[in-house]
């Protein structure tokens, strides 16, 4: 399992910004973290719900898997 945090996520979704990123993140559809680090301060996902999430719910954003 690989981990991704909240800039990680960012990236994902084609640079937006962190805050941007959270208010995408706080979605009910979006997969909820696996867990909270650093003082329960940083939240973490795992990459592959992320990814599978934008698979369906930003599929322009997809990864190109060609």
């Amino acid at each position: 399992m690989r981990l991704v945090a909240l800039s990680d996520i960012a990236d994902m979704l084609g640079g937006v910004s962190r805050t941007r990123a959270t208010e995408i993140t706080n979605r009910a559809t979006f997969p909820a973290p696996i867990d909270t680090v650093a003082s329960g301060k940083v939240r973490v996902w795992d990459r592959a719900d992320v990814e599978a999430w934008i698979r369906k719910y930003r599929p322009n954003q997809a990864p190109d898997e060609s």
